[in-house]
């Protein structure tokens, strides 16, 4: 391995050895996925007794839970994509690396490609074991939405992406101050992505604003898998579309603040 993959490669590795003798860090990956299964697992089980209570059937009681748990689950995709290339890119300034790493022949676009990487591993050690109790507890597997789910699960790390791009955009900028903004900012979006609930019952003012948001598309297409077992690819398009748009003013709002950081030396001063 040589060039650019071994520097995405080294990059990564730097951020693994961090998890090998770190069993805190092992568990941290896991616990709020797992934790937000078992709470919403309960209140799942809870709503689906009381429709079954009061005669909407059985299959209308198990298609509700299977609606809510499902939607928990996809939306720990974004959540953990989008925290794991911001904290990734925290952990270099937490350590006063950042300086260090661009000492190096290391490129922008490189490191963009290592806390991509490092997204992934995160997210999956988060979400599969969240997707296991899901199954184990509650009799859901959300891979019975079959291939489909690939897509669902594409879309939704791009949008994270997306997100943690313009998060640590903004960190380059305003330096650790802005920190805050990598538990916030996805959290803010979720009313409008209907995660819980179709864009229908939205207000109109914020079905606009949800029609521009990729996850929404992506829950609506869930719910119609689950519900009516169709694969609404309009909606899947439409996802795609906006998270290639969504990905574009990411990266070029990076690329811009990455510039200015160094400039301004920023790069070697922040976390200080």
């Amino acid at each position: 391995m040589t060039g650019a993959p071994r520097r995405v490669w080294g990059l990564m590795y730097r951020h693994l050895a961090l998890y090998r003798r770190s069993w805190p860090r092992l568990l941290e990956l896991a616990y709020w996925p797992v934790l937000q299964m078992c709470i919403w697992g309960f209140t799942a089980r809870f709503i689906a007794g009381r429709i079954a209570a009061t005669g909407g059937g059985a299959q209308a009681a198990a298609l509700a839970g299977a609606a809510l748990l499902g939607g928990v689950l996809l939306w720990e995709v974004a959540l953990r994509s989008q925290m794991g290339v911001a904290i990734s890119f925290m952990e270099e300034i937490w350590s006063r690396n950042l300086g260090h790493v661009f000492v190096s022949p290391l490129r922008p676009w490189e490191l963009v490609a290592a806390l991509l990487g490092m997204s992934i591993i995160r997210m999956l050690a988060g979400v599969l074991p969240a997707i296991a109790v899901a199954y184990l507890l509650y009799a859901f597997n959300l891979f019975a939405l079959g291939p489909v789910l690939v897509l669902f699960f594409a879309n939704l790390m791009l949008m994270g992406w997306a997100v943690a791009l313009a998060v640590v955009s903004l960190i380059l900028r305003h330096g650790a101050g802005a920190e805050a903004l990598a538990w916030s900012v996805l959290f803010g979006l979720t009313p409008f992505a209907a995660v819980f609930y179709p864009v229908a019952v939205l207000p109109a003012p914020m079905r606009a604003i949800a029609a521009i948001v990729p996850a929404s598309h992506v829950f609506e297409g869930m719910r119609a898998a689950l519900l009516h077992g169709a694969v609404h690819w309009d909606q899947l398009g439409a996802a795609f579309g906006l998270n290639a748009v969504w990905m574009l003013a990411a990266a070029l709002l990076f690329a811009r603040q990455f510039r200015e950081a160094r400039r301004r030396g920023a790069l070697l001063s922040m976390g200080e």
